[in-house]
């Protein structure tokens, strides 16, 4: 049962993601999540690194689109000056809104990684959709009220997995 919320891989930020490295794995698109995964949650705009990112990533070919349970005018303010398709209220760990992302990609879920900041949400959502999931470790250690509420129990399970050897300490460090 925990094995759904066991990332492919994991990163300490969304800079360690190449696209070199997505490609051997025949990844051809990424959705991401957007609060503590591309900026600190209570910052609206994208910074210049992570415009470079996403541009580097369009360049060699890799589909962007962005998934946040945020509500939609936070989401568009982030993703519109910076041309990124976007899904708000996605209601994540739900699939529907990964699975409508992939669609608009054209692609497979197989071809396609999600990359975000939250077991419960992102990697429990990527897996069960069958998507190559990609855990970073948070921007910040601050978070919304419900957010905190999930870090306790991602805390838990992330020792599990270290404790199984499943994941190596040091992404996070």
């Amino acid at each position: 049962m925990l094995k759904k919320f066991l990332p492919k891989r994991y990163v300490k930020d969304v800079f360690q993601i190449k696209p070199d490295m997505l490609k051997e794995q025949g990844i051809k698109g990424i959705i991401t999540d957007l609060d503590n995964t591309l900026v600190a949650w209570d910052v609206a705009d994208a910074t210049g690194e992570i415009v470079e990112w996403i541009s580097m990533l369009q360049e060699a070919g890799i589909q962007v689109t962005i998934i946040s349970n945020n509500n939609e005018e936070r989401v568009r303010v982030f993703s519109e000056p910076i041309k990124v398709p976007f899904e708000a209220a996605a209601r994540k760990p739900s699939t529907k809104a990964f699975r409508r992302a992939s669609k608009r990609m054209q692609l497979e879920p197989h071809e396609v990684a999600v990359v975000g900041d939250q077991l419960l949400t992102d990697v429990l959502g990527g897996n069960r959709g069958g998507f190559h999931t990609i855990l970073v470790v948070p921007i910040v250690q601050t978070d919304a009220k419900i957010t905190r509420f999930n870090r306790a129990i991602e805390r838990r399970i992330l020792n599990h997995f270290y404790k199984k050897g499943y994941l190596e300490k040091g992404a996070e460090e």
